[in-house]
């Protein structure tokens, strides 16, 4: 049956923290958490841990009330960005501490311990680390021993709070392929809290994206990706280029063209700002067809396709990305631009940060 929030909400003082937020998580599944600071993504990871109560609301795991659950009787696995490993234990003892602080009906016999250490050691791929102690291992290492600590006590439910944030960009990529081979083979639920949007896209079955408090969507990151509930989510998950249009009968219109708007309801005609996503933004040779007329400024490689960033004939700076069999741009290159989909700006959204 899964996990099952309804309603739930929390204040901080006269700071509104979760707004009436519900959602449900199967089990085995890993749900990604993403806003910017303060948008109650921690928050919520406390209330599910039990280490904050909410002011109003529901959370249910398997159909019974979890919040009648004292946070240590929840079968929670919590891992912190800054690892809390005990540095006095070596890797293997941190890994066993929950095993044996259990109580002792219980707690396993001392050789099944060892086993399960030795399991997970090896599930970590650092089997040969087990006697080093925390100040001897690499940041990885010990997000390793961390996530095996978590997991040695066989959690219902396994939260990650920023787990990856204090490493660097090549060990984080690594360490994400670690946890989907991981989760996989656990099939424990999971929920990552991480302020990295590409992460959590790249990581997770499904993505929950909060913002002020109140759950703007959730979804498969394709669903996210192709179909953003909000202006917000549109310019949150992805790097966003803003350009005034003119809305008319429910289209934007730039110079010379028009662009379908993102939106649930139909826009009020009138002057606006549009949100342009890279991929969205097409360039074609200036002279072969429609299109805003922009100079490249700058071209650089972005995975498989190239990212060019150019100016308008106005001075608005625009970012778009050109698969490798696309067009060629060059630096100081006219080119024709053709917006694809456009969202507009929304004051009610404020201008979102990825972080």
């Amino acid at each position: 049956m899964g996990l099952s929030i309804e309603n739930l909400t929390k204040r901080f003082g006269r700071t509104l923290a979760l707004d009436r937020v519900s959602l449900s998580m199967a089990d085995g599944e890993l749900l990604a958490l993403v806003g910017p600071s303060g948008s109650g993504k921690t928050t919520l990871l406390r209330l599910l841990a039990g280490l904050e109560s909410p002011d109003s609301g529901s959370l249910a795991r398997n159909g019974g009330d979890l919040l009648r659950v004292a946070a240590g009787r929840r079968g929670v696995g919590l891992v912190f960005q800054d690892y809390a490993l005990f540095p006095h234990m070596t890797a293997a003892r941190n890994i066993a501490f929950g095993l044996r602080a259990a109580p002792r009906t219980r707690r396993l016999a001392a050789g099944e311990i060892a086993e399960r250490v030795r399991a997970l050691l090896d599930l970590m791929g650092i089997e040969a680390l087990g006697g080093r102690y925390p100040a001897e291992l690499s940041g990885g290492e010990q997000q390793r021993v961390a996530l095996a600590r978590a997991l040695a006590v066989d959690p219902a439910m396994l939260l990650l709070d920023e787990p990856f944030g204090a490493l660097d960009s090549t060990v984080r990529r690594q360490m994400g392929r670690e946890l989907r081979r991981v989760h996989a083979d656990s099939g424990v639920m999971t929920v990552l809290v991480t302020h990295d949007c590409d992460e959590a896209m790249a990581l997770a079955d499904r993505v929950a994206v909060l913002n002020q408090g109140r759950l703007e969507q959730v979804g498969a990151p394709s669903e996210l990706a192709g179909a953003p509930a909000s202006p917000f989510v549109f310019a949150f998950l992805s790097e966003t280029s803003r350009l005034p249009c003119d809305v008319v009968g429910g289209r934007a219109r730039f110079d010379g063209v028009d662009a379908p708007i993102l939106t649930p309801d139909a826009p009020a005609d009138g002057p606006a700002i549009a949100l342009l996503r890279p991929h969205d933004a097409m360039l074609n040779p200036l002279g072969t067809g429609p299109g805003i007329s922009v100079v490249v400024e700058g071209v650089r490689q972005n995975g498989a396709a190239r990212r060019v960033e150019c100016v308008t004939r106005q001075g608005d700076r625009i970012v778009a990305d050109v698969p490798e069999d696309g067009a060629s741009p060059a630096v100081g290159g006219a080119m024709a631009l053709l917006p694809r989909l456009v969202a507009l700006a929304a004051p009610a959204y404020g201008e979102p940060s990825r972080r």
